[in-house]
């Protein structure tokens, strides 16, 4: 969970979630919460995603990360590329 606490949804989080749903339907209209809901919870599935990625590298005995890690990540916590 994210230790920011925002009182609204960022700007940015909240034009990005408003341009991907016009692709869906037009004229779509969103609560606050909602949008603080999703922002919270992409930033949490990014944290764990680069703790993961973080895992890979280290596992490979290495302290940069790289792309294969990711990919690497990805693959075995269950998201398909």
């Amino acid at each position: 969970m994210s230790t920011r606490k925002y009182r609204a949804p960022h700007p940015q989080a909240s034009f990005l979630v408003r341009e991907i749903a016009q692709d869906f339907k037009t004229d779509l209209r969103f609560q606050s919460s909602a949008l603080m809901a999703l922002q919270e919870a992409s930033e949490a599935n990014l944290v764990g995603l680069f703790e993961d990625t973080n895992l890979c590298a280290f596992h490979a005995k290495r302290l940069t990360r790289m792309p294969k890690d990711i990919e690497l990540a990805r693959r075995i916590f269950g998201e398909r590329a």
